[in-house]
């Protein structure tokens, strides 16, 4: 446990910060496996384009790193669930 004032407010910080990081990066996995099970129906297009922007997103924020962005931005439009 920190004795330092600076250091135990960083601390508060840094757990807010890790726990909204947390529910951002689950959000990007539901999102993902919503558009790999709409493969194929009429949302399909819908549930990818909601899969990029959060993937774009999570990279810019550096949720993720912008090359898993990418390739799983291409992965999505290959497998044939983009628009």
């Amino acid at each position: 446990m920190p004795k330092i004032r600076s250091a135990k407010k960083r601390m508060r910080q840094s757990r807010k910060i890790r726990e909204r990081n947390r529910q951002k990066r689950a959000a990007l996995r539901t999102s993902l496996k919503k558009a790999r099970a709409a493969r194929g129906t009429d949302e399909a297009a819908q549930a990818a384009r909601a899969a990029h922007i959060l993937l774009d997103r999570g990279a810019r924020k550096r949720l993720i790193h912008p090359n898993t962005a990418a390739r799983l931005k291409s992965r999505l439009a290959k497998s044939g669930e983009a628009e």
